[in-house]
């Protein structure tokens, strides 16, 4: 099934970090999500976005930290959800 738009608003972006990285080899990739999408509309839309089989979907919420200072002046950070995407064995998504 072809992606809709509702799928490509709820993976906002693959997140690539040393962490990340060393999971990507035994199939396990990571994701930022939108804060209100559950383990399933994400499974769905990794399933049509990238053309493979998803075994597994772990979520977290990350709270945003108050109070950054920057040479701008304080500024809060906004809430944000990863999701660790676990994916049938031999299949595989090319992240640039």
């Amino acid at each position: 099934m072809p992606a809709t738009p509702e799928q490509y608003a709820i993976i906002k972006r693959p997140l690539v970090t040393e962490k990340s990285s060393a999971l990507m080899p035994e199939g396990v990739y990571t994701f930022e999500v939108a804060l209100d999408a559950n383990k399933s509309q994400i499974a769905q839309a990794v399933r049509d976005i990238f053309n493979v089989k998803v075994k597994k979907v772990r979520t977290s919420r990350l709270k945003g930290e108050k109070n950054k200072r920057t040479r701008f002046g304080y500024f809060d950070q906004s809430d944000r959800k990863k999701a660790l995407v676990t994916l049938e064995k031999g299949e595989s998504i090319e992240i640039a």
